[in-house]
């Protein structure tokens, strides 16, 4: 699949991905297996100490791991998450968010992902995703 094509496929997915827009966050890279997204945060993602929601870190994390794992698998399939495991390693202070995920091992029903989100400069959590394929509804 040629970069141009993944990249059209997976913009045509974003139309229907409401919970990324609305939070403010955007896909800016996206290659076979690996995807990354930014997001500047707002006073409405952080929590009353000023950090980054924990919610909204585990919700980056889960978006990347899964486009990652959606770039992989056929037109008109898709995946959905069905373990994520997101370990907190600094608090989000900053000005912009920006996640990495990855697809570590692809198989027919189960893709293996990692994640890692950044805020600013630093490290603020790593995950691990299982994302299961789903195919459409035949009937």
């Amino acid at each position: 699949m040629t970069s141009d094509s993944l990249e059209a496929r997976i913009r045509r997915k974003l139309t229907r991905q409401h919970f990324m827009h609305h939070i403010g966050a955007d896909l800016t890279r996206i290659e076979e297996g690996r995807v990354e997204a930014e997001l500047l945060l707002q006073q409405q993602h952080q929590q009353h100490s000023g950090f980054a929601h924990g919610g909204l870190v585990a919700s980056m994390a889960d978006l990347v791991a899964g486009f990652a794992a959606v770039t992989l698998v056929p037109e008109g399939t898709g995946v959905v998450t069905v373990e994520l495991k997101t370990s907190y390693l600094h608090p989000g202070v900053g000005q912009r968010l920006r996640a990495v995920g990855w697809v570590l091992k692809a198989g027919r029903r189960l893709h293996f992902c990692e994640a890692e989100v950044w805020c600013d400069a630093l490290l603020i959590a790593k995950a691990t995703a299982t994302m299961a394929v789903v195919e459409p509804a035949v009937g």
